[in-house]
């Protein structure tokens, strides 16, 4: 364990378990990223509890999860994500600390590492914020009343063409293949059908 007191490693496994919990809070019940997040964190921790840190920076990192939170609830909150994106680098960077409060962390790496971790988190997140935000393109209750037409006889069971679409079908009275339908209920994916006069 002694390769994680070196503060380059660290910081690399204190990135790496900041975002897949943050990618665990926007996708969450995977499990994976919270398993990999608990240990990344888990060992990040014992980092900082055996190196020198600035609890101002570990303040700070604390302090990112309220933007997140709060730019994740809804789409168009971009400013909260680029400040906990913000505050994220900050801390992270100074955490691990030499003299006082000079970073520990070889500038090169923590510039490439929260380089790609903010663009990365500033990618994935907006675009999954978005993707959840939106309404789905179809409109299951939509097809009531929709018009179509019988692929097959239709009685207990039956296929339908409605929308554009095949759909598993049932009706009251047999219904003969050819014929104009039209929805009148619909029972999760099985539509209700009867014939159209």
């Amino acid at each position: 364990m002694d390769f994680l007191l070196e503060p380059n490693i660290a910081y690399l496994i204190l990135l790496a378990g900041i975002f897949l919990t943050l990618m665990a809070i926007v996708t969450p019940g995977t499990g994976m990223l919270e398993v990999g997040a608990f240990f990344c964190l888990v060992l990040a921790g014992y980092a900082v509890y055996s190196l020198s840190f600035n609890w101002w920076a570990l303040i700070i990192l604390l302090l990112s999860v309220i933007p997140f939170v709060y730019a994740i609830q809804k789409p168009k909150r971009e400013k909260y994500l680029a400040l906990s994106i913000i505050l994220l680098v900050i801390g992270s960077v100074f955490l691990f600390a030499v003299d006082g409060w000079k970073p520990a962390v070889n500038p090169v790496i923590a510039l490439v590492a929260s380089g790609l971790l903010a663009v990365f988190l500033w990618v994935v997140v907006r675009k999954t914020v978005q993707a959840a935000g939106m309404r789905p393109t179809h409109n299951l209750e939509g097809l009531i009343g929709g018009a179509g037409e019988a692929r097959t006889d239709v009685g207990e069971e039956g296929s339908v063409q409605v929308g554009g679409e095949l759909w598993s079908a049932r009706s009251d009275a047999p219904i003969p293949a050819g014929s104009k339908i039209r929805v009148v209920r619909r029972e999760g994916f099985i539509l209700v059908v009867e014939k159209d006069v």
